[in-house]
């Protein structure tokens, strides 16, 4: 995997100031100096406080999704349990709590699939996503403003979403992806 080597200088950061700043979000202004001499301005988000989990619970052979209000395309999206790691949980335990706030399921297994940024060019967010089996009933009480509707999602369906159009998530394609390349095989599930 040569491609992932390289030999590049990280620009030098000259400073850091707040541009603009909300009840949730802080924009900074990162002025850099590229090797080549070149400066640049760029903005990002405040880097993240508190990395984030997205869980793919698999029960048989459906993967459980939620459909949830995002305020972004100002639609319902198809998506899977997910929110922020606390202060003092591991992104496993975040990810049996979100399951059980946002499906009214824990897991007894939970494997990890890989870490993603969802937009590393102006944040950086690790989301930590994880594949939950062995599910079984429990209930806590989550923070959403509405109850989530649960999708069940034939694991032989993931190809028929991943083509549609009006599925749009970029993180819940990437863990599609991701579960049909890496975890499918190696369970022996037939996708």
């Amino acid at each position: 995997m040569d491609y992932l080597q390289h030999n590049l200088t990280p620009p030098e950061i000259l400073s850091v100031r707040v541009a603009a700043e909300t009840a949730v979000f802080q924009v900074q202004s990162v002025d850099l100096r590229f090797s080549n001499g070149a400066e640049r301005t760029y903005e990002r988000l405040t880097p993240a406080r508190k990395p984030a989990v997205m869980v793919l619970p698999l029960r048989g052979n459906e993967l459980l999704m939620i459909r949830e209000y995002a305020v972004g395309p100002e639609r319902y999206e198809l998506t899977f349990p997910k929110g922020l790691i606390d202060e003092g949980e591991t992104p496993e335990q975040a990810a049996n709590r979100e399951l059980q706030e946002e499906i009214g399921f824990a897991a007894r297994q939970i494997t990890p699939l890989r870490v993603l940024y969802s937009s590393p060019s102006h944040m950086y967010g690790p989301m930590y996503v994880f594949v939950a089996e062995d599910l079984y009933p429990s209930v806590l009480t989550g923070d959403e403003p509405e109850p989530l509707q649960t999708v069940p999602l034939p694991v032989s369906d993931i190809p028929l979403l991943l083509a549609n159009p009006d599925f749009g998530d970029a993180r819940s394609l990437s863990a599609l992806f991701l579960f049909q390349h890496l975890f499918v095989p190696l369970s022996g599930r037939n996708a």
